[in-house]
């Protein structure tokens, strides 16, 4: 039996935009406690945290939201010492999780990313263009997927999700 399609929004996150040289970098991943990946779209988790590659040197870092201000004293902390800088982008951003078996299916019908788990395995995170919204995108397991997006394009990914399962038959 298929496994209902869901999106849901999420609660409120802590995230932070970080960039910074090999130093900065290094430090700030020790002192939130996950290790900044220097993969290309790639995503690292630790517990509740979590840092994705957004660029060569720019990550997106997401935690829970009650270790919003514990993270954002570890970062300026880093950041007095070493090269680099940490933006909190807490309130600017949402997260959407959409999940089941047509998850990769209702996101293809406004996006063109190839999301076969070959070409996008789990882990694998990127900024992309969701209709006409700019999201980062995060695979976090086979059937599941992290959506980030401005906060005022939302309730347009949100209906974008919505219209999608319906049309398709995909809920």
């Amino acid at each position: 039996m298929a496994e209902a399609t869901t999106v849901t929004a999420l609660p409120p996150l802590a995230r932070f935009v970080v960039r910074g040289g090999e130093a900065a970098i290094s430090a700030m991943g020790s002192a939130i406690g996950v290790e900044l990946p220097r993969q290309a779209c790639r995503a690292a988790e630790e517990g509740s945290r979590a840092a994705l590659w957004l660029g060569p040197d720019e990550w997106l870092l997401i935690a829970s939201d009650r270790e919003r201000d514990a993270i954002e004293l570890y970062l300026n902390s880093v950041t007095a010492v070493a090269s680099g800088s940490a933006v909190d982008v807490s309130d600017r951003q949402v997260g959407i999780a959409i999940a089941g078996d047509n998850a990769a299916e209702a996101l293809n019908a406004f996006m063109p990313l190839d999301l076969d788990p070959a070409a996008f395995p789990v882990g694998m995170c990127t900024r992309t263009i969701f209709g006409k919204a700019e999201i980062v995108l995060w695979r976090r397991g086979p059937r599941s997927f992290h959506i980030e997006v401005w906060r005022s394009f939302a309730p347009y990914v949100l209906a974008c999700l919505g219209e999608a399962l319906l049309e398709e038959g995909l809920a």
